[in-house]
């Protein structure tokens, strides 16, 4: 298997229902990385679906509640700052404002996220632009800074 099409992860990656769930459960949670990058126009494909939110005992409650929804069978510990989930056609990382960004202050981001309505009925809410390519450039790893260049190109 190793090195082979069947190790994509995106393979299977179906993110729709999982965010469906998030907004019918209420959740807040902001979608970041490169599905946030694509719903602003990049072309580069991923895997994975991860997800900003505040940390507060409410919005984990949504977050449970939607996780359990799609699938997931063990819901991760959300009293961390980073935890991992897998529930049905998608995974990725569950975020707060509590995990270093390197020096960016993510509270801001969840006010400021953009909202995309779905035609089945529900809202997708994903980062601002402007804070995605922060996002980026502060976690600094090369796929990040080419990630940012490819942003900041889409909006001239």
């Amino acid at each position: 298997m190793a090195g082979t099409f069947a190790t994509d992860g995106a393979l299977g990656f179906d993110p729709f229902p999982f965010l469906r769930a998030l907004h019918e459960a209420g959740s807040r949670a902001v979608v970041i990385g490169q599905v946030a990058g694509i719903m602003h126009g990049s072309t580069e494909l991923t895997g994975d679906l991860d997800l900003l939110w505040d940390g507060t005992p409410g919005q984990a409650r949504a977050l449970r509640e939607a996780l359990t929804a799609t699938g997931c069978t063990a819901p991760p510990d959300l009293s961390r700052p980073q935890v991992a989930y897998r529930v049905t056609g998608a995974d990725g990382d569950l975020c707060t404002p509590a995990l270093p960004w390197g020096g960016m202050d993510t509270e801001p981001c969840l006010a400021r996220a953009v909202a995309a309505h779905d035609p089945e009925g529900f809202t997708i809410r994903y980062a601002d632009v402007d804070d995605l390519i922060l996002m980026r450039r502060s976690l600094g790893r090369p796929k990040d800074h080419r990630r940012a260049n490819e942003l900041e190109a889409l909006r001239r």
